[in-house]
């Protein structure tokens, strides 16, 4: 009898709980380093708002150029995000990550070195393709070390670091705005190096993906870092199980280093991806492509970049005033998206996108209002002023805490591991050209149907977005990865696929208290699958 409530003990000790703080830390530390690569994108759309002010008084250089110059680093970032899906099957995901740090490095000091407008442009092509990079690896690396129970607040770190970038970028701007005019932008340009080089010396301490370390046939390495970030050694197994799985690797088979019949790199992917796709396939790359479509084809960048003008189209004329209030917009940015990392394995993805869109919805069309009768009105109407500003930060805050995030999140979580590393950069591509056309039209639009107009189309494209959204995309919170095939392929009957999926949890949790506990581990708690 005394050994008993011992052994009782010993058997709690060995459940999640205790281990859970070792094993995330470690998740979460690896996911930290390989989204600081967003940083890199984040802290140049935020420091460009304001730098343009004062490239173009420096410069003298028309509105059209300042289009161009704001908006082309996302069409040279397809040229990384095109080339990294291959990169990555071939040298790693860990040494992608770097190759990037290290491109954008060398694009940041041109930039801040450039002397006339060709040569800022060159700077400007050379860290778009690092961008490029940095936004198709860091996701896809986070959600392949993540556990299921914390993948959609650790994948939710790329985005967490794009706002922490376009935050500092602001700050640079407003730092940076006393000095000469000359000196002020190419300093604001030329800091952005600095990340790229903590993130050089950081990768170095984050493991590969054993993902990509099963594709080789590495087993011995895969176990190791699964066993460091999984919640517990059953969910390691579980992983690990799963990837040889779907590596085409026998169950039975133990080796540290094993011969895979087909190594990934990449061929033969993009025609099973875009020429004989499964009717899963299918679904996955149109619910990828279209919530990447949408998050920039609803305004965000026109928001970011141009803020300084949108507050000059308000009532605000003072430089110093108009930066003050853009690093508004990038503090309630960052805070909002700090909110929904700890929400997205809480309420899951649906709910939060929705609730997200329709209050976009609701911001731009009130922006668009008060814009329209602040255009309309030959005196300051300090109301309208007020609520534009107001509208542009709840903007801001709806996207931050549901379409900005699971953009990043759902597209990197539900395609199948042979085809993650190029379904993913076809999505940044979508996203990057989208961002891109944006950006680099939105003053010539704003000129054709007034800034109102531009705001009151936003509304209307985000609007779509929800009706996409609610029809296409099904929950995948708690989901393991390699599920994914089975709750996509039924397009907007998808519910009937999920109800399968639940109907089987049901009966694994009547089957016995190990088969519980080892579901449970891989796919998220109950509270979760509700």
């Amino acid at each position: 009898m005394p050994t008993f409530p011992v052994n009782t003990k010993k058997t709690i000790e060995d459940f999640d709980p205790p281990r859970r703080p070792k094993k995330n830390v470690f998740a979460m530390a690896c996911a930290i380093l390989a989204s600081m690569t967003s940083i890199l994108l984040g802290y140049d759309i935020g420091v460009m708002s304001g730098a343009a002010i004062f490239i173009k008084k420096d410069l003298k250089i028309s509105d059209t150029h300042i289009e161009i110059l704001m908006g082309i680093l996302n069409l040279y970032s397809l040229l990384g995000s095109a080339a990294a899906g291959r990169t990555s099957d071939w040298i790693g995901r860990r040494y992608t990550i770097v190759l990037a740090g290290a491109i954008f490095f060398a694009g940041a000091l041109l930039m801040g070195f450039a002397t006339n407008y060709s040569f800022l442009m060159f700077g400007r092509f050379v860290a778009g393709v690092g961008v490029g990079y940095a936004l198709m690896i860091a996701p896809v690396y986070t959600a392949e070390v993540s556990p299921a129970s914390s993948r959609g607040f650790l994948t939710s770190f790329p985005e967490v670091f794009i706002n922490a970038g376009i935050l500092l970028g602001y700050v640079s701007n407003y730092a940076f705005s006393k000095l000469p005019t000359h000196l002020g932008w190419r300093l604001m340009l030329g800091v952005g190096s600095i990340p790229s080089v903590l993130l050089a010396v950081g990768v170095l301490a984050m493991p590969e993906s054993p993902r990509w370390l099963v594709m080789q046939g590495r087993l011995g390495e895969a176990k190791k870092v699964l066993d460091k970030t999984s919640d517990s050694l059953d969910e390691a197994q579980l992983r690990l199980a799963d990837i040889k799985e779907a590596a085409g690797i026998p169950e039975h088979c133990t080796d540290d280093i094993v011969e895979v019949s087909k190594k990934s790199h990449g061929e033969g992917v993009w025609k099973e991806l875009l020429v004989h796709p499964t009717p899963a396939v299918r679904h996955i790359l149109i619910s990828a492509i279209g919530i990447h479509f949408f998050q920039q084809a609803s305004g965000i960048d026109a928001v970011v970049l141009y803020s300084p003008r949108i507050f000059e189209k308000a009532g605000i004329k003072s430089d110093d005033q108009k930066l003050l209030a853009t690093v508004a917009v990038g503090f309630v940015k960052t805070i909002f998206i700090l909110t929904a990392t700890f929400l997205l394995d809480k309420i899951g993805r649906r709910p939060l996108l929705l609730s997200s869109v329709g209050g976009m919805v609701l911001s731009l069309a009130t922006l668009g209002v008060s814009l329209t009768i602040i255009d309309q009105s030959d005196e300051k109407l300090m109301w309208a002023v007020v609520l534009s500003i107001t509208m542009v930060l709840s903007y801001v805050a709806f996207f931050s805490i549901g379409m900005g995030p699971i953009t990043w999140v759902y597209s990197s979580e539900i395609f199948p591991l042979k085809l993650r590393a190029q379904g993913s950069s076809m999505g940044v591509a979508v996203n990057r050209v989208t961002s891109g056309v944006i950006s680099m039209s939105f003053i010539s639009l704003y000129n054709a149907i007034t800034i109102g107009g531009s705001f009151f189309l936003f509304a209307g494209v985000a609007t779509v977005a929800w009706i996409f959204f609610y029809t296409m995309l099904p929950e995948t919170q708690g989901r393991t990865l390699e599920d994914m095939e089975v709750l996509f392929g039924k397009f907007h009957k998808w519910r009937a696929a999920n109800a399968l999926l639940k109907k089987k949890e049901q009966m694994e949790l009547v089957n016995g208290a190990s088969t519980t506990t080892d579901d449970h581990i891989q796919l998220g708690t109950k509270e979760q699958r509700n």
